[in-house]
């Protein structure tokens, strides 16, 4: 029985193929990687906005405490008690 040998036709268009295969590859491999990296900064954002809203989450289970409320006021109003005073240092 006789096989026949490919053409130089043949070879060019399997050749063709398989650069185009290995490029769509790699372009696959570069957009996996992204996502990847994607993926991260979502995980990242997540656990910061967790933070954040645990910590209004105690603000507001913890708004009728009266130091704290002390402390809003000192800290983010400037305000003082009765006959308190403030003295700034400066360098």
């Amino acid at each position: 029985m006789k096989t026949k040998k490919a053409t130089l036709s043949t070879k060019l268009v399997v050749l063709a193929l398989l650069i185009g295969v290995a490029t769509a590859l790699l372009n696959l491999r570069g957009q996996i990687q992204r996502a990847q990296e994607d993926l991260i900064q979502a995980q990242r954002q997540v656990t910061v906005q967790r933070q954040t809203n645990a910590e209004l989450s105690d603000a507001v289970e913890n708004s009728s405490d009266a130091s704290r409320q002390a402390d809003i006021a000192r800290d983010k109003l400037g305000l003082v008690e009765p006959g308190e005073v403030i003295f700034y240092f400066t360098d």
